[in-house]
């Protein structure tokens, strides 16, 4: 039996293991069940040779080998009493050409509420988590019919030269996809949607199926409201999912691992004068020239002109305000010609860097591509309505700064959550149920499936897995320690508010948890200060919370009254 000292011991001891070895007990199985008919799809007869660790010879059997390698990489993070089936095809998906096509896609089945184990009521969960959470299989049936749990469906056309010229199908196992692309980060990126990375919302018109919210939407936060998408109108939830970078993830253990992957250093335009428009501009950098730094280029932004063709202000042809332009900040629209043209008249006018304004509407601003060796200096691109604000005061005189932040880790806000993607317009298959794409390193939930994902889920590599247990996923190994939790987004200790993120463990409990259990078992005021001192200074050694955090839990702690 533990004493109230050795329960103090045990706490601190557990929250520090469990965040040093996150997965060490996880198991689920996630078994994979074959639609597809005769000779085709994961029954493709075409022989082939074993590639990447994939053993099967046989088109089909590759494909299949790869989906089950990927189900099983998930099934080793996550923990489940019930095998989590998933519904999968090989087929053709529709106009293909060789520079664009399909490659699959993946969801949940169904959605279910109200059912027993559920942390929040009137909820939606798919029914993957749905079914972890109750301990049994809600919607039991055959398998291939809609009581399976996730629908993946990849398009075959991608092993005909046709789709996407000479680039198709990896199916090795070993990353090593070269120019071809690796399905098992695919598989990786689809199965994360259908385990619970996805809002059900219709985010055209902001609507809730039957009116409820979902468990992933109770995380999504827009920073210009401060409302969670669980608390807005449907007007206001159709308004958010374009909010260009002012939409976040608001969970705990996503912000907590934010600062372990994400690097430090967000390219950013800065307007330094007037005051009118000073501030922070979302740009989009280069592929040519040398990359943006801290603290950046500072200069005034002039006009570039070239007084012909068919703008005299995009650039494509030599600059003729070279002296106006020489030592400056270079602002040019964009059209008519390539970038690279652009930047390097700019450059042989004396500019010491190129912005270059949009001249389509839309949200945050793509890069810029091209190659030119000869390009000596940065340039990134801004959007319409930024370059316009900025031109209406270019008579005043406007002085910025292109560069680097390094106090905003790149994909995150200045706040440190995790930026979920919002483009304007709306990209209906890919906005909110996706990583911001300005992350870096990429993410494998980012909108694209990015040539240098490696097959991990969870830091330091990737945030997915944080996600998945901030919807209430566990990696404890089938059970919960906390069936009850406390799954606040931070820590309130005796109605002190810390702000600590309120991570979860991968037993199923979180820090408050923890410190709830210090309250419970303490005698005295200062058994009770003392417990939490030692649960605090155990998550801080296990690097899941910082010194600072450990500093305002002690605080609160310190003038609460317990017990």
């Amino acid at each position: 039996m533990l004493n109230r000292h050795s329960v103090r011991c045990f706490l601190a001891a557990l929250a520090c293991a469990l965040l040093l070895s996150p997965a060490a007990f996880a198991g689920s199985t996630i078994t994979i069940v074959n639609v597809d008919q005769g000779h085709e799809g994961f029954n493709d007869p075409t022989p082939v040779a074993p590639v990447g660790g994939n053993p099967g010879t046989t088109l089909g059997s590759q494909r299949l080998i790869a989906f089950q390698h990927a189900a099983n990489l998930w099934g080793s993070k996550l923990d489940s009493d019930v095998n989590i089936r998933v519904q999968a095809s090989f087929d053709p998906l529709g106009a293909c050409d060789a520079f664009s096509g399909i490659l699959g896609a993946a969801g949940t089945i169904q959605i279910v509420s109200d059912f027993p184990g559920a942390a929040l009521p009137s909820t939606w969960y798919p029914t993957a988590l749905a079914n972890r959470l109750a301990g049994l299989d809600l919607i039991p049936g055959p398998p291939g019919s809609l009581a399976d749990d996730i629908v993946a469906f990849f398009n075959s056309d991608l092993d005909n030269p046709v789709c996407l010229g000479s680039t198709g199908w990896y199916y090795g196992l070993d990353n090593n996809h070269g120019s071809n692309i690796d399905l098992v980060a695919v598989l990786l990126h689809e199965l994360g949607h259908g385990l619970g990375f996805q809002t059900f919302v219709d985010k055209a018109s902001g609507e809730q199926p039957l009116g409820l919210g979902d468990i992933y939407s109770e995380y999504i936060l827009d920073t210009s409201t401060g409302l969670t998408w669980n608390q807005m109108t449907d007007a206001e939830r159709a308004a958010s999912a374009i909010n260009t970078r002012n939409v976040v993830w608001n969970g705990p253990n996503v912000t907590a691992a934010a600062p372990g992957v994400l690097a430090a250093g967000t390219p950013l335009l800065t307007v330094n004068s007037p005051a009118a428009i000073a501030g922070i501009y979302q740009v989009g950098t280069a592929s040519f020239g040398p990359a943006l730094v801290s603290p950046g280029i500072t200069g005034d932004l002039v006009q570039g002109l070239d007084g012909a063709g068919a703008s005299a202000t995009d650039a494509c042809e030599p600059l003729t305000n070279g002296a106006d332009v020489t030592g400056k900040i270079a602002l040019v629209d964009r059209g008519n010609c390539t970038f690279v043209i652009k930047v390097k008249n700019a450059q042989d006018a004396g500019a010491i860097a190129v912005v270059i304004a949009d001249n389509v509407a839309g949200s945050p601003p793509p890069g810029l591509g091209g190659t030119d060796p000869a390009i000596v200096i940065p340039s990134v691109r801004i959007t319409l309505a930024d370059g316009n604000t900025i031109k209406a005061q270019l008579a005043l005189g406007v002085n910025v700064t292109l560069g680097v932040d390094l106090a905003v880790l790149a994909g995150a806000d200045p706040t440190g959550k995790v930026l979920l993607w919002t483009p304007n317009p709306l990209q209906s298959g890919s906005s909110i149920s996706h990583w911001d794409q300005i992350a870096s390193p990429n993410l494998l939930m980012e909108p694209a499936i990015n040539s240098d994902l490696t097959h991990e889920v969870d830091p330091p590599e990737d945030l997915t897995l944080p996600l998945l247990l901030d919807i209430g996923w566990t990696t404890g190994g089938g059970f919960d320690d906390c069936p009850v939790s406390d799954t606040a987004t931070t820590v309130m200790v005796a109605g002190c508010e810390t702000e600590v993120p309120n991570i979860m463990f991968n037993n199923g409990c979180t820090l408050s948890d923890l410190l709830g259990l210090c309250a419970e078992s303490a005698a005295s005021h200062g058994d009770y200060v003392s417990c939490v001192a030692s649960v605090a200074n155990g998550v801080n050694q296990g690097g899941g919370i910082s010194g600072a955090h450990k500093g305002q839990i002690q605080s609160c702690v310190a003038g609460a009254e317990v017990p």
